[in-house]
């Protein structure tokens, strides 16, 4: 397994930062499609977080529909 760079999102929050090993499957997939490790992670973990903000997101809906009348009551 090949350590792959740290990355971090946003160089100003350093809280961003993940050292990963990958196999040399990743690797060899990136080189594949013409991009380095660390972006083909990058598009993975991107993916993963936009599925996980919208499973949050129709949750969070589904409560506010069933809280609505208490909801309402509070004046949110």
């Amino acid at each position: 397994m090949s350590p792959v760079t740290p990355v971090t999102p946003d160089a100003r929050d350093p809280r961003g930062t993940v050292t990963l090993p990958v196999g040399d499957d990743v690797a060899d997939l990136a080189d594949a499609r013409g991009v380095s490790v660390e972006e083909l992670v990058g598009e993975a973990v991107a993916r993963y977080v936009s599925l996980e903000a919208t499973l949050v997101r129709h949750e969070a809906q589904r409560l506010a529909l069933r809280h609505l009348p208490l909801l309402k009551r509070l004046g949110a």
